[in-house]
């Protein structure tokens, strides 16, 4: 699973792109595109350059584009590597699942797995571009016309250029410019607190040291709640996300929570998370919404398209939805690396949306799933999914944890990131999402199925359309009408 040795082209016609947004997908698409040869202006609604947010998980078919685009050591330096992740029972904190992920698991030592500060991560992609772009910051976009293609900011200003790449989240201006309307959101039930803890006072509890000196991401499932904890900053911050069912809270990242509410909703769980939840002071909540996959990400111009939470927000019930951005930012570069006339965007938009709408939807619909499979109830379906996590893949006992008796416990391998396996062939077809059966077997092929989620290489993929169809069809067309 090491790196591929593809040497991206650069672009003969170097085009102008109009990139909303300066999340971590417009950021991760300006280092694509920039690095493709394109003149690129990043607008932003935003008087500066910042990101909220707390940790996040980076698999190893994001540290693979991260490390090409020149920002792995860097990265290295402020991320943690988690040995392996761990699913334990809410109430006792008995382990029933492990994954391996450092060293003998899911990666190599060249792609490695990650816990980061999402702001750490967009700072050091936001160093990477700004020499390269044009930045307009305090530029909302009110509007677009696609067919033009050009975007109109609060100011009344218009901007023009070859393509826009809509990178601007959730609820995002472009996206109506590409379907039409507003696509309406549906409430999953569910909240979820967060919170960052110095790492020095867990360091000054027995119970809760092995958390920071061993790291690993580890959750607690619940009925209708669970946690997911891990280290963050080079272990300077601990960081803690709990769902939880839905009173009403808000769909932002800022909104202040109730660190009391918060306490009182898990004095069920064992008694380090009780332990835990004292050091917290302040907590941040947001409400998840569910929003339903694109039928297309494009405008039919070929001139305007969507990227990351503007085409496939995910629920956080499998850890991808930052991957799942910078993946389309590597497509979308790596095929306009071979871009040698403005006629072309058309075709190559396309790729991307033929290359990428499918994974991305798939991931939304595994994320989902995974909500009912975490927070099931006491008994015998919860039961029943607690034994099928020991068994699912190898069935290999428990090698010991730092934090518990090795006695009689034995533990299976769990999906990283977020426990998730087991939804049966009926629960599927219930839920009726195409693709998903696939995703969720529970087979012996379900290990492989994991190792080629996080082989997966974005470059690879688009550079293996471009020479399989893109180089034949673009390239015919081309010599046809000059352009070569």
């Amino acid at each position: 699973m090491g790196l591929a040795r593809i040497c991206l082209a650069t672009a003969q016609t170097p085009l102008s792109i109009l990139i909303v947004g300066c999340g971590l997908g417009g950021l991760a698409a300006a280092c694509a595109l920039t690095d493709a040869g394109h003149n690129v202006t990043m607008v932003e609604a935003a008087p500066a350059i910042g990101d909220v947010g707390a940790g996040i998980q980076v698999s190893p078919n994001v540290t693979r584009l991260l490390t090409r685009w020149g920002i792995g050591d860097a990265l290295a330096k402020v991320a943690v590597k988690p040995a392996r992740f761990v699913t334990r029972r809410y109430a006792n904190g008995k382990i029933i699942g492990v994954t391996p992920l450092n060293g003998e698991g899911i990666t190599t030592p060249d792609l490695p797995y990650y816990n980061v500060h999402r702001a750490d991560l967009h700072r050091l992609l936001y160093e990477r571009v700004a020499p390269r772009v044009t930045l307009r910051l305090n530029s909302r976009v009110v509007s677009a016309d696609p067919e033009a293609p050009s975007l109109t900011l609060e100011s009344g200003e218009v901007l023009h250029g070859d393509l826009v790449v809509g990178a601007d989240g959730v609820h995002s201006t472009l996206q109506q410019a590409v379907v039409g309307q507003k696509i309406p959101a549906t409430p999953t039930g569910d909240a979820a607190y967060r919170a960052l803890i110095p790492t020095e006072k867990l360091l000054a509890d027995p119970d809760l040291k092995s958390f920071v000196e061993n790291p690993e991401v580890t959750s607690w499932m619940g009925p209708h709640r669970h946690i997911v904890a891990y280290n963050v900053r080079s272990c300077e911050l601990y960081n803690v996300v709990l769902a939880h069912p839905d009173k009403g809270s808000v769909e932002s990242w800022t909104a202040e929570g109730s660190s009391e509410l918060m306490k009182a909703g898990y004095t069920d769980f064992e008694p380090r998370i009780q332990k835990l939840l004292g050091l917290i002071e302040s907590t941040l909540e947001w409400r998840l919404l569910d929003r339903q996959p694109l039928k297309t990400w494009m405008h039919p111009s070929g001139r305007l398209t969507l990227l990351g939470d503007a085409c496939h927000p995910m629920l956080p019930y499998r850890a991808q939805g930052a991957a799942m951005a910078i993946e389309d930012a590597a497509v979308l570069g790596t095929l306009l690396s071979h871009i040698t006339s403005v006629s072309q965007l058309p075709r190559f938009v396309k790729a991307y949306e033929d290359l990428r709408l499918p994974r991305a939807t798939a991931m939304q619909h595994a994320s989902r799933l995974n909500q009912q499979y975490v927070h099931m109830p006491d008994g015998p379906e919860q039961e029943k999914r607690d034994a099928g996590m020991w068994n699912v893949f190898s069935g290999e006992k428990e090698k010991g944890s730092s934090d518990d008796t090795k006695a009689s416990e034995k533990a299976g391998e769990v999906v990283a990131g977020s426990a998730e396996i087991s939804a049966t062939d009926a629960e599927l077809e219930n839920a009726g999402e195409a693709g998903v059966k696939e995703e969720k077997k529970l087979d012996e092929n379900e290990k492989q199925k994991v190792a080629m989620h996080f082989s997966y290489d974005a470059v690879g993929d688009a550079e293996r359309w471009w020479h399989e169809v893109g180089a034949k069809e673009i390239g015919a067309d081309a010599r046809v009408n000059g352009a070569l």
